[in-house]
């Protein structure tokens, strides 16, 4: 037996042995029973570091036992990879260990055996499935949650190009989603990993510099402790437990950062917790506190009267204290025990599920910024945009405390307008507002709330709805997902009339009769692929822009197999310079789409460019830098990309040349365009306010580099100031 595998035989006796010590025995054989059969299902098969495959789930249900969860999550933990990496099926699960935790290995499982165009789709499905599975049941999120903590922890045996990747999507999605349930312990291990393998030189400094002074730091801290005790004391404090700790390291990191300061300009390294029984003995130790030491003036929070959203309640306040002739700033924490779980173990401090009430399956109030989540899910079908929303949603942790008329607090993200309490109160309330005060004054709908502000919120039953330059003025991802749902409601019909008609236009195009296509099981197969609940809603999300009808026609055309497709192309307008030019742009992946190059900015191939999906016209391609995309709806626009194309394509560019007003100056610059042997289309003139000549030409190029070439040659002019092509 070589060194790994005995490193996994204690790993396998110590969690066997925990599971004796926490659970009833009534509950040990249902444990044990999932061990056997994941051990044996991964039988033979090794992690990266050498170990025997089983040390992963049993590492993760040990780290779920730590945090308190029941029996079917830790058997769910144990199982959780061997639908995906074995011989064991679903059914197989549902058979010997029922849907409940067959259910929750289903929600952990990733979804690999989907065909995806790309990295990002990828990873927004895989998000997608987790929100989902989440809302149902919060405990597949945790199992996740201990699955990323362990695969984090045994990083170092991946190849460097892993760990960049693994560590940048932990901190974007998992450390966040973990700080959002509360859960601190598991919070800061992730952000300490990631800061070691995405900047290990900070992490090196940090970790050598805390190493130094931490014998001195300690004398300092453990002076404090003794101090505190003793005013508590003297207070008839009696039953309480203090002690110091230091910061995180990747929380150090952000403040060295935000701050720019360095390791030595950081002086609140440690700070103080003090862990009592009541409510009555917290305010009673800060009072004590305050008495003793004077604090930091801003720097008091109470998040007992006030608790954050993830359920953290604690009294933080900064006291300068005096030691050996200097003065030293110390954070001090104080919180109940309970909120002591409550802060470490977060949602799973008050797990139902211990409770008695199982099989639950709505979603907790705690949780309710996972139903926001889910409604982006119900507007974006573009991958991209959903995960940028997510991460900035679950990561936003700075925050904004404003009152109703009532005296009710609504804690808001920092930056959120007026607007976006309308919306946070209700969407019906968002939909009729009318106008908003803050502090009894009106305001207008952009105002930015501030910590203490009161907002009322006036509405009108008759009034029309959102504008959407509403979109342009709130700020959170919840009422942008709202204001987009109403209009959605509002022109559903025609929405659904318009792509149910691009869907049968296309399919006679591709030589199938629509009746072949829209079969019940096409229509399923695309529900349960992109989470739509029936074929209006598909056709709808087509007639919208927010799905695509590529996508959509691959999907029906592949699960209808019997289909014999003749593949005819849409038509598209031709003229004699167009010839080549239908096949030059693949969109979000797929070619053949219906395209049109935009006159606004004329791309041509080379530029970056985008695609903005319009009303049953297909696809507009513009450069991504023309002027005009600021004015589209974001969820239209489409990634876009120039493929093979026939080399006798050609493409009309627009050029603007400033110059001094010289006589030959026009003669000079067609003579530029006859040596490039470019075919001009136009020209025209004009001066400007300076009394500079600008001059208009539209040449016929094949490439960007043409485009490019002729500009220098333009700009060589001795006349010329300038030469570039226009935007728009």
């Amino acid at each position: 037996m070589n060194l790994e595998q005995e490193k996994a035989e204690v790993t396998i006796k110590n969690f066997l042995s925990k599971v004796k010590h926490y659970y009833h025995a009534r509950d040990i054989g249902r444990i044990e029973d999932a061990f056997n059969v994941a051990n044996k299902a991964h039988q033979g098969q090794f992690r990266a570091s050498g170990r025997p495959y089983i040390t992963h789930p049993t590492i993760v249900a040990d780290i779920l036992i730590d945090m308190g969860l029941d029996v079917s999550t830790v058997c769910a933990a144990l199982l959780h990879d061997t639908v995906e990496d074995t011989y064991v099926t679903d059914g197989d699960l549902r058979k010997q260990f029922g849907d409940e935790i067959a259910d929750l290995v289903a929600g952990v499982t990733k979804l690999d055996k989907i065909q995806f165009h790309n990295k990002e789709e990828e990873q927004a499905e895989n998000m997608r499935k987790m929100f989902f599975a989440m809302a149902k049941d919060v405990r597949v999120m945790l199992i996740k949650l201990a699955d990323r903590l362990h695969n984090m922890r045994s990083l170092m045996y991946l190849s460097s190009e892993k760990q960049l990747i693994i560590a940048k999507e932990t901190l974007d999605i998992f450390s966040p989603i973990a700080g959002r349930l509360g859960i601190s312990s598991i919070k800061s291990e992730l952000e300490d990993l990631c800061l070691k393998y995405l900047d290990n030189e900070a992490y090196a400094a940090i970790s050598r510099g805390i190493a130094l002074k931490k014998q001195e730091r300690e004398v300092i801290v453990d002076s404090f402790i003794e101090q505190v005790k003793g005013e508590l004391k003297d207070g008839n404090i009696d039953d309480f437990d203090i002690y110091g700790r230091t910061k995180h390291f990747y929380s150090i990191y952000k403040k060295m950062k935000r701050q720019n300061k360095t390791l030595e300009q950081v002086y609140d390294l440690t700070a103080v917790r003090v862990i009592v029984d009541t409510i009555k003995d917290c305010y009673a130790v800060l009072g004590a506190i305050h008495a003793r030491w004077k604090p930091m003036p801003g720097r008091f929070k109470d998040y007992i009267a006030v608790p954050k959203p993830n359920m953290y309640q604690s009294l933080h306040t900064t006291v300068i204290i005096e030691f050996e002739k200097h003065s030293y700033p110390i954070e001090v924490q104080i919180r109940t025990h309970e909120m002591h779980k409550i802060a470490e173990y977060g949602i799973a401090a008050h797990w139902k599920y211990k409770e008695g009430v199982s099989g639950a399956t709505a979603m907790d109030d705690r949780l309710g910024w996972v139903k926001e989540v889910l409604s982006y899910d119900n507007d974006l079908k573009d991958s991209t945009e959903f995960l940028d929303l997510i991460r900035k949603d679950i990561s936003n942790t700075n925050e904004v405390y404003v009152f109703t008329p009532t005296g009710d607090v609504k804690i808001m993200q920092a930056g959120a307008t007026a607007l976006d309490f309308a919306y946070a109160i209700h969407s019906q309330v968002g939909n009729k507002c009318v106008g908003i005060k803050v502090n009894n004054k009106i305001v207008p709908l952009e105002t930015v709330l501030n910590t203490g502000d009161t907002v009322e919120v006036m509405t009108n039953p008759n009034a029309k709805g959102p504008s959407r330059d509403w979109l342009k003025i709130v700020k959170t991802a919840s009422a942008k997902s709202k204001i987009r749902q109403f209009f959605k409601r509002e022109l559903k019909d025609e929405y659904i009339r318009t792509g149910k008609s691009m869907i049968e236009r296309d399919a006679k195009h591709r030589g199938i009769a629509p009746s072949e296509l829209l079969t019940p099981e096409g229509i399923q197969a695309v529900c349960d692929r992109y989470m739509c609940n029936d074929a209006d809603e598909i056709f709808a999300a087509v007639g919208y822009g927010s799905m695509s009808l590529q996508q959509v026609m691959l999907k029906l055309i592949a699960t209808n197999k019997g289909l014999t497709v003749t593949n005819v192309q849409q038509p598209r307008r031709s003229n004699k310079n167009s010839g080549g030019k239908k096949n030059t742009v693949i969109v979000k992946g797929v070619e053949d789409l219906l395209v049109r190059f935009s006159r606004c900015c004329s791309p041509v191939p080379g530029d970056e460019i985008v695609g903005y999906i319009s009303r049953g016209r297909g696809v507009c391609v513009h450069r991504a830098d023309c002027p005009v995309i600021k004015s589209f709806e974001k969820e239209r626009l489409v990634h876009a990309e120039w493929s093979n194309m026939d080399a006798n394509a050609t493409f009309p560019v627009s050029i603007e040349i400033v110059s001094e007003d010289r006589g030959d100056i026009f003669a000079d610059i067609t003579k530029a365009v006859a040596n490039e042997n470019l075919p001009m289309l136009a020209i025209n003139a004009r001066k400007d306010k300076k009394g500079n000549a600008v001059a208009n030409i539209t040449v016929e190029i094949t490439n960007h580099d043409q485009a490019l070439q002729l500009i220098n040659k333009l700009r060589a002019i001795p006349a010329v100031i300038n030469a570039y092509r226009t935007k728009g």
